[in-house]
Formats: structure tokens, C-alpha cells, sequence
């Protein structure tokens, strides 16, 4: 079945992004707009596209940002899921926001490198009961014969009344940023793109076309 898209068409006027108004850091820019996305009831404004690459093909997914730091934005996950494989071959990765409400988006890419076991462990302790078993229990990645597979695991575990530390095969990620991009919508498509370029002596920063 075909379908035509050509007649899609959205306005961009909500704001502008210029070099006057940007600090130093990109981080402190990103902290700004994310409060922002906050502020106009964003649906879950922390989710993020995560890009990963393994033997050349290309790899993305949804994932939750938890934790925003100097060094970079934090993510957790199995470590024996398809986007972790793919980091123990590739670890240059892409981030991407998309906070539609505010016509802006922001791309991130950089370096992925697990977090301290004691991190992992402290975010670990902070979750849920349930999603505490979910990573417990959850072959991430992997074939299952069904759903029921899964609830079953669950129901085991529950009765067995194990502690529920953090498992090995489960903890954190830092994406340590090399160049941040934020995109502001703009009307006629000449949209703003600044582009933050990390180096020996700092950031740089540049504007795009469009």
C-alpha cells in the first residue's frame, strides 16, 4: 500500500537559537532546554534515541536518559543487550532529543564507556521493586519462545524471595559528548542549527545552514 506524505506540512515559529544567547558549555545550554521540555508537559522529556553501530549496520532505540553530568549523559541497560554488543565493538554512539512541543531537537555524539559498579548500584537500589525484577529476570535481546516465559521468571523469582542486589550483566552507561548540536525550528525551513565541537581548547561553536 502506498502513501503519500507530500502534503504533510508543519509551521516553525516558536522561537530562535542564535550565537548571541548560547553559553560556553553545551551541556549547561542542554540542562536549559531540557527544563524547558519539562515546563510543556514533554512526554517523558528524557527519551532519547540511542545510535549504535556493529559490523557496519546501524542500530537505534529508544532509551531514558537518568542522569546529566560534566562528563556526560548516563543511560542504563543490560549489559548483554544488542545496544551493548554493539558498544564492546563500536563505542562511538549518537544521542537525539526530540522535544516536538518545542520545535527543537538535540544531537549528541560521542564516546560510550561504562559507569562505576558502584553507580550502577546505587541507581540500581533507587528503582522500583518491579523494575528491579524486570532487569533481574529479562534476557534483553534475546529470543524468547513467549511472553509467558517472561511472567513466569517473575512469579519464580518473587517466591523465591532472593535479595534483590543489582545483577552483574546490568548497570550504566556515560555518553561523553565530542560535538552536541541543537536545533531550533525556524519559519520557511531556514531552521537554527548551532553546533558545539569539543577540542584541546574547549568547545567551539559554529552555525550550520539549515
Amino acid at each position: 500500500m502506498d502513501i503519500n506524505l507530500n502534503n504533510y506540512r508543519k509551521h516553525y515559529a516558536l522561537g530562535e537559537l542564535n550565537e548571541s544567547d548560547v553559553p560556553s558549555s553545551p551541556l549547561e545550554l542542554f540542562v536549559r532546554w531540557f527544563g524547558d521540555a519539562e515546563v510543556n508537559d514533554q512526554f517523558e522529556p528524557n527519551a532519547m534515541v540511542l545510535s549504535t553501530v556493529s559490523e557496519n549496520k546501524p542500530s537505534s532505540r529508544v532509551v531514558l536518559l537518568k542522569e546529566i553530568k560534566e562528563g556526560g549523559f548516563i543511560f542504563f541497560t543490560n549489559y548483554e543487550s544488542r545496544k551493548a554488543r554493539d558498544i564492546i565493538e563500536n563505542n562511538n554512539v549518537s544521542l537525539l532529543f526530540f522535544w516536538q512541543h518545542l520545535q527543537r531537537q538535540v544531537r549528541v555524539e560521542g564516546i560510550a564507556s561504562r559507569i562505576a559498579a558502584s553507580e550502577s548500584d546505587l541507581y540500581f537500589n533507587q528503582r522500583p521493586f518491579e523494575s528491579r525484577i524486570s532487569a533481574i529476570v529479562s534476557p534483553q535481546s534475546r529470543v524468547i519462545q513467549s511472553r509467558e516465559v517472561l511472567e513466569m521468571k517473575l512469579i519464580e523469582f518473587e517466591q523465591r524471595k532472593e535479595t534483590m542486589n543489582r545483577p552483574p550483566y546490568w548497570g550504566g552507561y556515560v555518553v561523553h559528548p565530542m560535538t552536541i548540536e541543537f536545533w531550533q525550528g525556524r519559519p520557511n525551513r531556514l531552521h537554527d542549527r548551532i553546533r558545539y565541537t569539543l577540542n584541546d581548547d574547549g568547545w567551539t561553536i559554529d552555525r550550520l545552514a539549515p
